[in-house]
């Protein structure tokens, strides 16, 4: 039950802060201020609940470390469905807190930070070119997180490690579809934007799933020793 609040904890921070940068303060920040939302929001909720849980707050990286044999399939259904409903709880107050300034707000109009792809969405990336970022980032992603909670490796510094990486990530794929490398991070505002940010959303959670478990594999077979 602890990892389970925890992880929810930590999805509903990296939601809130982060969609919410891009939705109150997206034009006054521009990218590079949403990118550090992201990568210090994870920061914030690594250092705040990775002793209880170790921080995954994504289904993908949560099924890396289970590939890795790091966390048992019995957890991982558990982190799962925290990090979903901890997505979509944030995802819900961005929206009644959207809809409280002067003039209302149309979410189906305006969004919620909500992933994407195609004509009218960023830079006007393809499915093709979403699908390999989404996959090639989360795989890259979820590495740097094995890497950094390994044995070896530093744990002081690894949330730092890992918030910096995904601000890099951000930087590189805000354009392309928003930035997802996160299934709950996506589910959350599309469930509140609905229509195309719906019918979108099954490539924001097949792409970082195959990413986290083949990154899960190449820390499992010791083709990168994460140990």
């Amino acid at each position: 039950m602890k990892q389970f609040i925890a992880e929810l904890i930590g999805t509903f921070i990296l939601v809130f802060f982060a969609c919410g940068t891009a939705v109150f303060a997206g034009a006054q920040v521009g990218v590079l201020g949403i990118a550090l939302a992201f990568g210090l929001a994870l920061i914030a909720a690594a250092y705040g609940i990775g002793a209880i849980s170790g921080a995954h707050i994504n289904p993908a990286v949560s099924l890396g470390a289970c590939v890795a044999g790091r966390l048992s399939v019995q957890q991982l259904v558990v982190y799962v469905i925290a990090q979903c409903l901890g997505a979509i709880i944030a995802a819900w107050c961005l929206a009644s807190i959207a809809k409280g300034v002067s003039g209302g707000y149309d979410i189906a109009t305006a969004g919620l930070a909500q992933n994407g792809f195609g004509e009218g969405y960023q830079g006007g990336y393809n499915e093709h070119a979403a699908m390999h970022f989404e996959l090639i980032a989360t795989f890259i992603f979820v590495l740097v997180i094995l890497g950094a909670t390994g044995r070896r490796a530093h744990p002081a510094i690894a949330g730092l490690a890992i918030g910096l990486t995904l601000v890099v990530i951000h930087l590189v794929g805000i354009r392309i579809t928003g930035t997802s490398v996160n299934p709950a991070r996506s589910l959350g505002p599309a469930i509140m934007v609905g229509g195309k940010a719906l019918s979108q959303l099954w490539l924001f959670i097949v792409a970082p799933l195959v990413g986290g478990a083949l990154a899960g594999l190449v820390a499992r077979f010791g083709i990168v020793n994460t140990d």
